[in-house]
């Protein structure tokens, strides 16, 4: 049964790494979904087992956080952020700045893929209103939102799975990432800046023609009462984080409980914005990763990459197994292949802003950098691989050794 698991297991991840299967109409998701019914079927865990692999505060947290943005981007909030930075009377590389330090501030609560998908459309719009290249913005969109989710335990879904697996605090965790994350940030800005130096600007002749599309999300009337809801519930869930001891999960489903109990907002409304198949790439993944953690070849594998001299207890073996893991396989996979790795106290951390700023590098590296070229891509806006990693790796780069250097500083001696 060892090596039907095992097969399953490599299946799937190859799938991670190409992003479906040869002659397969199935995505990622579908990937992990099969692995998970194909080792039940094959008895190789049982129903009741799938259903214990599955770690279901993790799940309860993204979800209520996926229902908490639901309900600001109906509000019209995000829209009404994106417009009244756009139209500030600022130089270009101020805007960039303040659009910076605004989308991490807002992915360091609301999750970076979230905030892309609601301020991509919006933000290309109003650049190409104003007569400036949208490219270097809508970049810095896609790096400061996967710089700025670093920042705390419910940026990402990653940093999720990472706090309350290894049960990590959440003011801790904060204050440890606060310094390589703030770094980065400055450093995202002067890299953008310098190389946009000189093409600010767009002529006329080069504007694109847009794609006509649906645009109701995108044009959010802004509703002031159910915006402060929200903000109210994302204040209060942030003081309980910080200051309590109450479990994560139990607090944001109550807090998404509440936003659901509306006079106004339609329920389905709200969980039609769930992302549904992320849930669900999570739950199939932990079914699989939990029966190839069972068969005992995981702690193989790692005893043999520590006879090898590359023990992932190690702090840069560890480093470098997640920036490759990350870019392979994206960072949830990552994540969930390398957190039996994470036993010293700095692995969480490590593990978190790693799998996270790792995420800049291509533009497959992150769904934050996939929404917002598909959202320039719908504009008449080219986002290509090469226009990407001209922004992208320097970014990634650059952060990474920000957070290596603070990593190596805070490791005990």
């Amino acid at each position: 049964m060892a090596t039907t698991v095992l097969i399953v297991f490599l299946i799937v991840y190859l799938g991670m790494i190409l992003g479906g299967l040869p002659f397969l109409q199935v995505d990622r998701t579908g990937i992990a979904l099969l692995g998970a019914i194909a080792l039940v079927g094959f008895g190789a865990v049982s129903p009741e087992q799938a259903a214990q692999a599955v770690h279901l505060p993790t799940l309860l947290l993204l979800f209520s956080f996926m229902v908490l943005s639901a309900q600001l981007r109906l509000g019209g909030f995000y829209t009404r952020v994106t417009r009244r930075l756009a139209a500030l009377p600022a130089s270009p590389p101020a805007l960039l700045a303040l659009l910076i330090a605004a989308v991490a501030a807002l992915s360091a609560v609301f999750s970076n893929d979230i905030v892309c998908l609601a301020m991509a459309p919006v933000l290309a719009d109003a650049c190409l209103k104003r007569r400036l290249n949208p490219v270097p913005y809508l970049l810095a969109l896609a790096c400061a939102a996967n710089v700025g989710s670093a920042a705390t335990l419910i940026g990402n879904p990653q940093n999720m799975l990472i706090g309350e697996t290894l049960h990590l605090s959440f003011a801790g965790y904060a204050l440890e990432a606060a310094v390589p994350v703030l770094l980065g940030l400055v450093a995202t800005w002067a890299i953008i800046a310098f190389l946009s130096r000189g093409h600010w600007a767009l002529a006329a002749e080069r504007l694109p023609a847009p794609v006509a599309e649906r645009r109701e999300a995108d044009d959010a009337v802004f509703a002031p009462w159910q915006t402060a809801k929200g903000l109210l519930v994302a204040g209060a869930l942030l003081v309980v984080f910080l200051f309590t001891g109450l479990p994560r999960e139990v607090a944001a489903l109550t807090g998404a409980g509440l936003l659901l109990l509306s006079r106004r907002l339609h329920s389905n409304k709200m969980l039609g914005l769930v992302d549904w198949e992320l849930l669900v790439l999570f739950i199939g993944l932990f079914v699989v990763n939990h029966a190839f953690q069972e068969t005992g070849l995981a702690a193989q594998a790692m005893a043999w990459l520590e006879a090898a001299g590359l023990p992932l207890a190690a702090p840069m073996a560890l480093f470098a197994a997640t920036f490759v893991a990350s870019n392979l396989v994206s960072n949830v996979p990552a994540v969930m292949l390398l957190l039996p790795a994470a036993t010293e106290p700095w692995s969480g951390p490590l593990l978190a802003l790693v799998s996270t700023l790792a995420g800049n590098l291509l533009i497959v590296g992150s769904i934050a950098n996939i929404i917002v070229v598909d959202a320039a891509a719908r504009r008449g806006i080219r986002i290509d691989w090469r226009s990407h990693a001209r922004i992208g790796v320097p970014v990634t780069l650059l952060t990474l050794a920000l957070a290596a250097a603070w990593l190596l500083l805070r490791l005990p001696r």
